[in-house]
């Protein structure tokens, strides 16, 4: 599976597939479908219909976004996966329908075969937040409890598998602690649980309503998974500056495409959505809500999904974990 999906990824984003039909120099030429694989309303929606009116000013055509929420993202993607390889349908995610659900055995498409990536857009930062439930000041007081407490410290998570599932277990492993896992189905619960103090500690993406409650002192950040500090929070240290490198995640998020689309048209899409990322008002919009506009070729945005994609296969195996 490891070997097939890089070599397969690394081809769906240099040169596109073999059976691929050279598209009509008037592409494109009618509206653009754009399934977002998460509710409206929320941060991933705002930013791909950001996104979205963009792309539809650069390319001269209605871009109609679609909510397609479920599953984690898998739904949605599953829709691009099914969808016409015409270049007339795309979709934006986070990687982790790619990367985690298929090694659960959950997944209703192939990530190999059925969809292809066609840019990264934007990382979301995993903060490590302590509730009022918890005393630590920062996050060596927190292991020094796990280790002189085993067990006693919860941690709370959008859901098994999910991606704050893998960040614990790798925090497990880095600090030698028993933590219990708290899983959570999505996450108004989790917080509304969390404010309540009815466990310790939670990893959650960065949005508006989670930085108003920390700016109420409602939950504090002990760390924070991203490649560096956030701007918004500066004094919070990264999970890597802290001495656990292998729980510094992120959330990836990017745009996909039906397998088959003419490699032309993943070429033009690319281009164009890079340089809507380029553009200070979108970048400004990202930023505020401490999501980090990437962009790139499709070619990395491959390597990135088949690393993460195995490293969350070894992640699973060893920790034993399993999907609801």
């Amino acid at each position: 599976m490891k070997t097939k999906l890089v070599t397969a990824l690394l081809l769906a984003g240099a040169t596109g597939l073999a059976f691929a039909q050279v598209p009509s120099p008037s592409w494109p030429n009618k509206p653009i479908r754009f399934v977002v694989a998460y509710p409206a309303g929320g941060v991933s929606d705002v930013v791909a219909r950001a996104l979205g009116d963009k792309l539809a000013a650069q390319l001269n055509t209605p871009v109609l976004v679609e909510n397609k929420a479920g599953a984690s993202g898998s739904i949605g993607v599953d829709a691009v996966a099914k969808a016409a390889p015409d270049g007339y349908t795309i979709g934006f995610s986070a990687v982790s329908p790619l990367t985690l659900s298929p090694h659960l055995g959950k997944s209703p498409f192939d990530p190999v075969r059925d969809v292809v990536p066609v840019v990264s857009v934007m990382y979301s930062p995993v903060l490590l937040l302590a509730t009022p439930g918890s005393d630590s000041k920062d996050l060596k007081d927190l292991v020094a409890t796990a280790r002189a407490k085993p067990g006693a410290v919860r941690w709370a998570t959008s859901g098994p598998a999910s991606l704050g599932n893998i960040m614990l277990e790798q925090f497990k492993a880095g600090a030698k602690v028993d933590i219990t896992h708290i899983p959570y189905k999505g996450g108004g619960q989790q917080i509304n649980d969390a404010l309540g103090g009815q466990f310790e500690v939670l990893s959650v993406n960065s949005g508006p309503a989670i930085m108003q409650h920390m700016k109420a002192g409602k939950l504090r950040a002990l760390a924070v998974g991203a490649p560096a500090r956030l701007e918004a929070f500066p004094s919070v240290p990264t999970l890597g500056e802290l001495g656990y490198p292998a729980a510094n995640m992120t959330s990836l998020f990017g745009v996909f495409a039906p397998a088959g689309v003419p490699q032309p048209v993943l070429d033009r899409l690319n281009a164009e959505i890079n340089k809507a990322l380029a553009q200070p008002d979108l970048r400004a919009r990202l930023l505020a809500s401490d999501n980090v506009p990437t962009g790139g070729s499709a070619a990395e945005f491959g390597k990135q999904i088949a690393a993460e994609s195995a490293n969350n296969a070894r992640i699973i195996k060893a920790a034993g974990i399993k999907a609801e």
